[in-house]
């Protein structure tokens, strides 16, 4: 899988902006822990084919990834059902000096 199509797009969400500023100074809890980054990426992807790919895309240092599998949610539009799309979301911990530019 190419490393352009392993990542589809970074979520820009309340939380994440929040997560993408903590440090360790702030948290106590990992040594030298820059800020978490959330990003959808393809179903079929990996960890290690996530942080080969934002290493090299924005050029980072990846200490850990975190991968969740996302369901699609039911919804309804007037007298029809369906349902959202389900997908693949990663939280990626970056290095303590590698910082993301995406706002």
């Amino acid at each position: 899988m190419d490393i352009y199509h392993t990542i589809v797009r970074p979520l820009v969400t309340e939380k994440g902006t929040f997560q993408s500023q903590q440090h360790h100074e702030s948290t106590n809890t990992k040594l030298a822990r820059g800020g978490a980054y959330s990003f959808e990426v393809h179903p079929e992807a990996n960890k290690a084919q996530i942080k080969q790919a934002v290493e090299k895309i924005y050029n980072v240092k990846v200490l850990s990834v975190r991968t969740s599998n996302r369901r699609g949610k039911p919804r309804r539009v007037k007298f029809k059902r369906g349902q959202t799309k389900e997908w693949k979301k990663a939280v990626v911990v970056l290095d303590r000096d590698s910082h993301i530019d995406l706002f």
